[in-house]
């Protein structure tokens, strides 16, 4: 599905964070850059979350980088989260899911009003913001109560981040089946 190429950056950052936060942080906001840019020449929109990835991870690697360079990873992963989490509550709120962006494009534009793709992408668009939340509690946890083994704390975290990549994955296979394509 489309949209997984829409984490990519968050997914970068996953995997490269451990290893170093500067280069992790550089890493997905070029991931970002590129993929907005990408998405903008190919369609002349700015989707929100590409948009808002950009920033986050933008901003993130200048102030890690250049300002606060001893800020910890559980601080910029809550921080980066409850971005994350903002933007999907925004477009909720603006009564258009995140995630309709991405589907749009693998469905023709005669279905992006019917009932059961705009109740998909609610839904879809309410799992990630669930698991933004919830990644953001295990760092804020890990930060402020001190409570159990950072490790497991962050596998939490990660566990909800795979489970809403394979929920994903599912939403989109059967959004294709209902309106006659598969997912690319």
């Amino acid at each position: 599905m489309v949209l997984l190429i829409g984490f990519a950056p968050l997914v970068v950052f996953c995997i490269l964070a451990r290893l170093s936060l500067n280069l992790a942080l550089w890493i997905a906001f070029a991931t970002s850059f590129a993929l907005a840019i990408r998405a903008f020449f190919d369609t002349g929109n700015l989707r929100l979350l590409d948009a808002g990835n950009t920033v986050l991870f933008g901003l993130l690697a200048l102030y890690v980088g250049f300002i606060q360079r001893g800020m910890g990873l559980s601080w910029v992963g809550m921080i980066l989260e409850l971005g994350l989490f903002g933007i999907a509550l925004w477009s909720l709120a603006k009564r258009r899911p995140f995630t309709s962006e991405y589907a749009a494009m693998q469905i023709s534009p005669e279905h992006w009003d019917a009932a059961p793709f705009l109740r998909a992408n609610y839904l879809l668009t309410g799992v990630w913001a669930a698991t933004f939340a919830l990644m953001a509690a295990t760092d804020a946890v890990n930060l402020f109560l001190h409570i159990g083994e950072p490790n497991l704390v962050a596998g939490i975290g990660l566990a909800a981040l795979a489970g809403a990549l394979i929920y994903t994955w599912h939403s989109g296979v059967r959004i294709g089946r209902r309106f006659g394509k598969t997912p690319h």
